[in-house]
């Protein structure tokens, strides 16, 4: 029992796997609820309840229709699914004794979380999806939109990282005097694993209180955002470091991680849909596709998270991503009052339309297509990995890397 305990919090999982596992059940909460895995929707909300609190009216605020604000957010599926990544993230750091308050070295990386998490946060709403609404359930909702955010990304993330290379952005690096701090007898006692079971415990008393109150739907959204949470946690799912890796060092993992997730969601979502007829869910796609995703790719970087890695290492305690959580909220609180405030949407968006593959093309057709993206994805992904490490200069005295 203590050697499968340990294999399962004494050391992170394959990324592969983790990925996998959240595609398999993102494509089984879509068929169980009709709709999908997404946070930013949330997150907006909550930056509407916030202004709200504060005495604002947002009444007036075209983009709160768009993604229906009324209501609070532990009475919404979206709700819970984010509380339940949260919760099911910090089980799991607790049952692996992780838990530390980390502070970055350099206190510009809180203003630099900050700075990224609004630009991201922007950028997300603006296209109508983050990482997750837009790479991972959007192209296997076959949303049209998904492509376009998905080149938009990586251009915006090529971008991030040729800024965050540069010494302005960087600052001088602060060196610390003496080796790290001897571990105390109290720090040695490992009390976290029973916390993280008394969390699980009482969330799982949660969970059944929802489905004994006829709420089954918050039930099966807290269920699936627990398992979310722990996926990204234990398999450390960032879509900043897949793209960071791969244009810095030629690292694929993450990358092709997550398209190989996406093909396995893609093919599950698809035997969902014609067997039950439900309908996929699409998004406009428009310039603010694109604009938002270069926003959305430039800001992850500078945050150094996107919104799952943000949220997993928040529970692990590192301060900066209170920041960039921050950041975030301000962001899509600042989208949603320039939509129709400032004319963000009759300039970017409103000559849009939503475009999905399978009533455009058919559902085999649609699958097909779908699979040969992925396909060219995973080849560029890999393609541009031999390229990067056959050209990748070390320092001085060190030989060349040739692939």
């Amino acid at each position: 029992m203590k050697t499968l305990y340990n294999r399962v919090f004494g050391q992170y999982w394959n990324p592969v796997m983790a990925l996998v596992a959240a595609g398999i059940f993102s494509a089984a909460y879509f068929g169980l609820t009709g709709t999908v895995w997404a946070v930013t929707g949330e997150f907006t909300r909550l930056g509407g309840h916030v202004v709200e609190f504060f005495g604002v009216d947002t009444s007036t605020w075209a983009y709160f229709d768009l993604v229906h604000l009324e209501g609070s957010t532990f009475a919404r599926s979206d709700g819970w699914i984010v509380w339940g990544m949260l919760i099911g993230a910090l089980i799991t750091v607790l049952l692996a004794n992780n838990f530390k308050i980390r502070k970055p070295k350099q206190k510009r990386r809180y203003v630099q979380g900050l700075i990224g998490g609004t630009i991201a946060g922007f950028g997300a709403r603006l296209a109508m999806g983050c990482n997750l609404a837009a790479f991972f359930t959007g192209v296997p909702q076959f949303s049209f939109h998904s492509w376009i955010f998905i080149v938009a990304t990586g251009l915006g993330t090529y971008l991030g990282v040729k800024v965050a290379k540069t010494k302005w952005w960087k600052g001088k690096p602060k060196l610390m005097k003496g080796g790290p701090a001897p571990v105390t007898a109290k720090e040695k006692q490992v009390i976290q694993p029973y916390i993280g079971g008394l969390i699980a415990l009482l969330y799982a008393a949660l969970i059944a209180w929802f489905f004994m109150t006829g709420r089954p739907l918050l039930g099966t959204a807290a269920i699936f955002g627990a398992i979310f949470g722990i996926l990204i946690e234990r398999g450390q799912i960032c879509f900043t470091s897949a793209f960071r890796d791969l244009w810095i060092t030629g690292r694929t993992l993450m990358a092709k991680a997550i398209v190989i997730a996406m093909a396995i969601s893609s093919l599950l979502t698809i035997i969902i849909i014609a067997n039950t007829g439900m309908t996929p869910i699409t998004q406009v796609t428009s310039i603010g596709t694109f604009v938002g995703g270069f926003l959305f790719g430039l800001g992850i970087v500078l945050a150094s998270s996107c919104e799952t890695g943000m949220m997993y290492r928040l529970m692990e305690g590192q301060v900066l991503y209170l920041f960039v959580f921050a950041g975030n909220l301000i962001g899509v609180t600042a989208l949603a009052f320039a939509w129709d405030h400032l004319g963000v949407y009759n300039l970017l968006v409103a000559g849009g339309e939503k475009l999905n593959l399978i009533p455009a093309m058919g559902p085999i057709w649609a699958i097909i297509a779908t699979l040969t993206m992925l396909t060219a994805c995973y080849l560029f992904v890999d393609l541009y990995s031999k390229h990067k490490r056959g050209t990748l200069i070390l320092p001085k005295g060190e030989k060349r890397i040739v692939s």
